[in-house]
C-alpha cells in the first residue's frame, strides 16, 4: 500500500509536465524540425540532431507554458482546459513562470550551439506565439494568421540548422506548414466552437460555423497541397521532389481536400474532427515522403 501511495505524486508530476509543455504537440514540432534538418543536411551529424530535438522541445514547451500562464483564467472556463495544471491549482503561476524562463534559456542556448541563426528563429517563434498570437486569440480571428507564423517555423528551422542560411528551400518548407495550419486550426476551432466560446476565443475566419468558414478552409487546403508539390518543378534550389513523390503527396492532399469538402457539405463537429485527423496525417506523411524521396533518389 505504501509503495502505491508514494508513486502517485510522481505520476502526477509526470502527467502535469506532459500537460503544461503539451508533450504531443511539442514532439510533433520536434518531428518537423528533424525532417527539415534531414532535408537540408549534406552530412547528418547526430550531435546536431540531438541538440535540435532538445532545443525544439524546450522552445515549444516554453511557448506553451507562457500561453497557459496568460490564459489561466480563461482555461478555467472551458471543459477541455479547466483541469490543466495551472487553473486546477496543481502548479502555481510563479512555478510555471520559472519553468518557462528556464525552458526559454535552455531552448535558445541549445539552438545557439547549432548556429546563431537557428537560435534567432527559435527566439522569434517564442516571442510571436506568446506576445502576438496568444493576446490576439480573444480579440480577432486573425490570431490564426499570427499563430501560423511561429507554427510554421519548425520545418524551416531544421533546414537552417543544417545549412546556417535562409533561402528558397527553407522558405518553401515554411510556406507549406504556414498554409497547412489554416485548415488545421479552423477545423479545431469548428470542433471546439462551443468550448472556445466559453473562454471568449473566436478562431474561425467568419466567427461562425458557416459556409464562409468552410469555403475558406477548402481554399487554404487547396493552396497547401499546391505549394507542397512546387519542389517537383525544380525551382526551389536544393529542395527537390521526384515525380513519384509529388504524385504521392498530391494523392494524400486529395484526401485532405475531400475532408475539407465534407466539412462544407455537412458542417458538423464530426466532419471537423475528420478534417483535423486528415490534416495531421497529411503533414506527417508529407514530411516522411519528402525525407524518404531525398535519400532514395
Amino acid at each position: 500500500m505504501a509503495t502505491t501511495n508514494s508513486s502517485l505524486p510522481r505520476v502526477s508530476v509526470i502527467s502535469d509536465f506532459k500537460e503544461i509543455t503539451k508533450m504531443r504537440l511539442s514532439l510533433s514540432v520536434v518531428f518537423s524540425a528533424i525532417a527539415g534538418y534531414l532535408l537540408g543536411a549534406t552530412t547528418i551529424e547526430v550531435s546536431t540532431l540531438i541538440l535540435l530535438a532538445f532545443g525544439g522541445y524546450f522552445m515549444v514547451g516554453a511557448s506553451n507554458i507562457y500561453n497557459q500562464i496568460i490564459e489561466r483564467d480563461l482555461d478555467a472556463l472551458m471543459s477541455r482546459t479547466k483541469n490543466r495544471p495551472i487553473p486546477a491549482g496543481r502548479i502555481s503561476v510563479n512555478s510555471a513562470l520559472i519553468m518557462a524562463v528556464i525552458f526559454t534559456i535552455l531552448g535558445i542556448a541549445t539552438l545557439y550551439i547549432i548556429n546563431p541563426r537557428t537560435a534567432m528563429y527559435g527566439a522569434i517563434s517564442i516571442f510571436l506565439y506568446t506576445s502576438v498570437y496568444t493576446p490576439l486569440k480573444t480579440k480577432t480571428p486573425l490570431s490564426v494568421f499570427a499563430g501560423a507564423i511561429p507554427g510554421a517555423i519548425p520545418f524551416m528551422l531544421g533546414w537552417v540548422a543544417a545549412r546556417n542560411a535562409f533561402g528558397i528551400e527553407p522558405g518553401t518548407l515554411f510556406a507549406i506548414q504556414f498554409f497547412w495550419q489554416f485548415p488545421h486550426f479552423w477545423a479545431i476551432g469548428w470542433f471546439l466552437f462551443d468550448d472556445y466560446k466559453k473562454g471568449g476565443f473566436y478562431m474561425l475566419p467568419t466567427g461562425k460555423r458557416d459556409k464562409g468558414t468552410a469555403t475558406q478552409t477548402i481554399m487554404y487546403t487547396i493552396w497547401t497541397v499546391l505549394i507542397s508539390i512546387i519542389p517537383v518543378f525544380g525551382f526551389t534550389g536544393d529542395l527537390k521532389l521526384s515525380i513519384v513523390a509529388a504524385i504521392i503527396v498530391f494523392a494524400i492532399g486529395l484526401g485532405m481536400i475531400y475532408f475539407a469538402l465534407q466539412l462544407f457539405v455537412k458542417r458538423t463537429e464530426l466532419a471537423a474532427k475528420h478534417l483535423i485527423l486528415a490534416s495531421v496525417i497529411y503533414i506527417t506523411l508529407l514530411q516522411i515522403v519528402y525525407v524518404a524521396d531525398k535519400f532514395i533518389r
